[in-house]
């Protein structure tokens, strides 16, 4: 006998495979820490490995050209960005909230940014990132991400304030 999803009943996936396996969140938590790290590091090919490595990561940001399409236009993002600054800019992650089903998952957070630019002036730059994932090969790795700023109505200009 057969179920309707034509599988014999022990073929049937076990809850893991279907639900995720309770490790998930700390694997993309751990991912999100390994992020930090290569950012506060100004380590471009390790922040890139959080990533997929193919064309179809796709980043809307708040800095001009707005939508990246691909791993290789995304890591000319993070080039153009450590070019502005003295020395590496430190970024910290608070707000982490992660859902997991399956082999897909998504988080959001705030991200606050601090640094010196190339004028010697001080950074301080506070985003809003939502991230997608996929678990691919049993690792997880950001697909989609898109992070964002508040707007001034009255103004219609972004706050980059260093509260969310």
């Amino acid at each position: 006998m057969t179920t309707g999803n034509n599988k014999e009943p022990n073929e049937l996936k076990n809850v893991n495979e279907v639900f995720g396996d309770p490790n998930d969140e700390a694997a993309i938590r751990m991912l999100e820490d390994k992020f930090a790290s290569a950012v506060n590091a100004g380590d471009i090919d390790a922040i890139m490995k959080n990533y997929i490595p193919d064309n179809t990561l796709v980043v809307f940001d708040v800095v001009p050209r707005k939508k990246y399409s691909g791993a290789d236009t995304y890591r000319q993002n993070w080039e153009d960005f450590f070019s502005h600054f003295n020395g590496n800019p430190k970024i910290a992650i608070t707000d982490l909230s992660i859902t997991v089903n399956g082999n897909i998952g998504f988080s959001h957070s705030i991200q606050h940014v601090t640094g010196t630019d190339k004028e010697g002036h001080s950074v301080h730059r506070t985003v809003r990132v939502t991230d997608g994932y996929r678990k691919i090969g049993g690792n997880w790795l950001i697909v989609l991400e898109h992070v964002s700023v508040p707007v001034d109505l009255r103004t219609g200009k972004a706050v980059f304030s260093p509260e969310p």
